[in-house]
């Protein structure tokens, strides 16, 4: 199959970021999607074929970039937001690789993904982990051999380079959320791959830090709620909670204190 790609001019910049990875910078910088979209290619040195995580936006450009790097044959979606996902059928119509997805609308012509499944792809193998919270469809992909064998994991939106993860509430839930920090925790010394934002170099001390903040969160809405009184709407919580929040960021602000309430209300049924 042939295809046209950007000239080494336009072509956008492939980025080094684990032994095993490489990824380019997608052009869809934003308050939610930080400096935007890390679309990586997962391939052994050796190999000439890739897999993609994470397409990003409908660019022809980047997505153009993405193909022509390496055959790919293989293209893995962590999550169903666009930022993740709008190009993933374009590329699959470039490359004519597979898209695999847990949510099957997000699958063209490959098959759903299950928790745990082992795949084996451009060299490399890649564990796939139901990590739901921010979506209730979220996936990370532990890369067992990266990293001189202390692993690396690719997030998603789970964890991310800088800042905290929006709960995509109801969708998305707190409870799902610790659960799948307590499964990241298991990968320590794994370096982190995030969809947005720079590498990290320590799952277990990065999962420890996210779950130290949400639970210092909760105690805030918690209190809120006593001292206000009553059954407080969500932006009267909002207000109380994150008084200094950006606009840009107030609605996920609001969508995570929805799911923290969601969260107190289910704790408060269980202890009647």
């Amino acid at each position: 199959m042939t295809f046209s790609s950007p000239t080494p001019a336009d072509a956008p910049a492939v980025q080094r970021s684990s032994a095993l990875t490489e990824f380019i910078l997608a052009p869809n910088p934003g308050p939610m999607s930080l400096d935007g979209t890390n679309s990586y290619l997962i391939s052994h040195p050796d190999s000439h074929e890739a897999v993609v995580v994470d397409p990003g936006p409908l660019d022809e450009a980047h997505l153009q970039a993405l193909a022509s790097h390496a055959r790919v044959v293989l293209i893995l979606i962590t999550h169903r937001h666009p930022d993740h996902t709008e190009g993933a059928r374009r590329l699959h119509e470039i490359t004519q690789a597979p898209v695999r997805a847990v949510e099957p609308l997000h699958c063209h012509g490959g098959e759903p993904l299950n928790h745990g499944e082992r795949i084996e792809a451009g060299g490399v193998g890649i564990t796939v982990i139901a990590t739901p919270g921010h979506t209730s469809d979220s996936a990370s992909f532990h890369l067992p051999a990266d990293n001189a064998g202390m692993g690396s994991v690719l997030t998603g939106d789970t964890i991310l380079g800088r800042g905290t993860t929006v709960l995509d509430h109801p969708d998305g839930t707190l409870a799902d959320y610790l659960a799948s920090l307590e499964t990241l925790s298991a990968f320590a010394g794994s370096m982190v791959l995030p969809a947005h934002g720079a590498v990290l170099p320590d799952i277990a001390a990065i999962t420890a830090a996210y779950k130290a903040h949400r639970l210092e969160r909760l105690a805030q809405v918690r209190m809120a709620v006593e001292s206000l009184g009553g059954t407080p709407d969500v932006g009267t919580v909002t207000d109380a909670v994150y008084a200094d929040v950006d606009p840009s960021v107030r609605r996920a602000a609001e969508l995570s204190v929805a799911a923290q309430l969601a969260y107190l209300r289910a704790q408060a049924a269980r202890q009647a």
